[in-house]
């Protein structure tokens, strides 16, 4: 485990192995950003000269590496771009991005602006999303390790709010930490009944409330969702609820996350190619798990309730076939046109229950399209709602906890293209556009009346196939927690 430690001092003093700058970008060139004087003056005021010799033009994502031949006590200079101007964001992505740079070293200082505490916070969380590294399969030594030690240093002198800014960075981190490796996790090591165990321990370590249905509560409790979806598998499904409780909560939230361990599409079965990587189905209720354990630490004064919806959707002799009627728990029937549409399934089930609670808001958050994809891309949320005022503030709570995200709507015509002719509802329109809007207006049946909903689809950001960049790594990326807290927050603070 990372040790975070935050410092105010003289950088030629800092023992250790690297030391990570800011450099910004403007119309004359690259510029040193706050908190790299004292590294400027051990070059004797020429690090830009050396920094430019080798490139560097401030722009975000942009790491150089400068050694200092002497005039530190560190051997290396980071300098990470943060481009013509820089927000928390910037900040966290730069660190991130130096921190990438760095595996494999001992310890190392990072002197970007943190002359606030949401600065420090920034840096910090960024640094350690950054040193993050999956290494539970590889075998040898010739993989680098995260780095061990890392020092924020800050601008001002360390202050109460510096120091809880800095904690509230690592209860984060831990959060998205644990979220990454459960989406990394291949599938034959992480069924529903593992899934289901490790978040009775995470709940349990957290001091929630932990209740687990397995297959026979399930069938027993109505639950035709979840059951439905799981019974091709040999792996049966689990459903688990978390609950914190604040004292002082004079609101409750519940948070639901879809849980498909492994995604093959059941008998309406994916293509090879859109397949390797659906062991990152469960990343909706992964996030939810995480979520809890980091509102658990920083303990705001609201109820916070999460429901982790789990299956696998396996095609068997046993499988649920196109043409199948569900009943969702409650009572409501849906016709299965296409098994590949199973989130929405298992979802069903959990947002009605989740009703029980009596929230005052309902958040459920899934990798649910492959239309979310295509329509924002692979690093931006869809977001939408029953209550436009919802909608909007769950964005802007996902924007300051610096996860893109962008609303969008649930037209009412869109409705009749889920009609069934034997069922209440069908599982999948009968037309080919707007799938993401599609699926929320199937979950939207299900909210319970009166209750405000939002629906977060995080196909595309929950999972990076690409090449690695800022602080997030290729593979899980942890998507959804961060806004999830922040959510749980504002709730607290009555501004949701």
């Amino acid at each position: 485990m990372t040790n975070l430690s935050l410092a105010s001092a003289e950088s030629a003093s800092l023992d250790v192995d690297a030391i990570v700058i800011g450099v910004v970008s403007d119309d004359s060139g690259p510029a040193l950003a706050p908190g790299a004087a004292g590294v400027d003056q051990a070059f004797q005021g020429r690090l830009i000269d050396a920094l430019s010799g080798l490139g560097a033009a401030g722009k975000a994502g942009e790491v150089t590496k400068v050694p200092t031949l002497g005039n530190l006590a560190a051997p290396l200079v980071v300098a990470a771009g943060l481009g013509e101007s820089y927000d928390d964001e910037a900040l966290r992505r730069a660190a991130g991005a130096a921190l990438r740079s760095l595996a494999g070293s001992g310890s190392v200082a990072v002197l970007l602006p943190a002359a606030t505490p949401n600065e420090v916070a920034a840096v910090a969380t960024g640094a350690l999303l950054g040193n993050y590294a999956y290494l539970n399969y590889r075998t040898g030594d010739g993989h680098k390790q995260p780095v061990e030690e890392i020092t924020v240093v800050s601008e001002a002198e360390a202050t109460a709010d510096a120091e809880a800014a800095l904690e509230r960075a690592r209860t984060l981190a831990d959060a998205v930490t644990l979220v990454r490796d459960l989406v990394n996790t291949p599938p034959s090591d992480l069924n529903p009944e593992a899934l289901a165990d490790a978040a009775r321990r995470v709940g349990e370590e957290s001091g929630l409330s932990v209740e687990v249905l397995d297959e026979k509560a399930l069938v027993e409790g109505g639950y035709g969702g979840i059951v439905g979806v799981g019974q091709g598998s040999v792996n049966p499904p689990r459903l688990v609820r978390l609950a914190y409780e604040h004292p002082e909560a004079a609101k409750t939230v519940a948070f639901v996350g879809k849980g498909i361990t492994f995604d093959s599409g059941g008998l309406s079965l994916k293509p090879a190619d859109s397949m390797d990587w659906m062991k990152s189905d469960m990343g909706g209720a992964a996030a939810v798990l995480g979520a809890l354990q980091a509102i658990a630490a920083v303990g705001p004064k609201v109820k916070a309730v999460g429901y982790l919806a789990i299956a696998e959707n396996m095609p068997s002799g046993t499988a649920q076939r196109p043409s199948d009627v569900l009943t969702i728990y409650g009572g409501k029937t849906v016709e299965v046109l296409n098994t590949d549409a199973e989130g929405r399934l298992v979802m069903a089930d959990a947002i009605v229950r989740a009703g029980e609670d009596e929230p005052d808001l309902i958040v459920d958050v899934a990798t649910l399209t492959g239309a979310q994809l295509v329509a924002l891309g692979t690093r931006t949320a869809g977001v939408m709602a029953n209550d436009d005022d919802v909608r909007e503030k769950v964005v802007d709570a996902a924007g300051r906890a610096g996860e893109p995200a962008w609303p969008m709507p649930l037209p009412e015509d869109m409705r009749k293209n889920l009609d069934s002719s034997v069922a209440d509802i069908a599982n999948i329109s009968g037309e080919r556009w707007g799938g993401m809007l599609t699926a929320g207006i199937f979950l939207k049946e299900f909210v319970p009346d009166g209750v405000r909903w939002a629906h977060l689809d995080i196909a595309g950001p929950s999972f990076n196939q690409g090449q690695p960049y800022g602080y997030t790594p290729k593979g899980g990326t942890g998507a959804a927690v961060r806004t999830l807290v922040q959510v749980a927050e504002d709730v607290a603070a009555g501004a949701l």
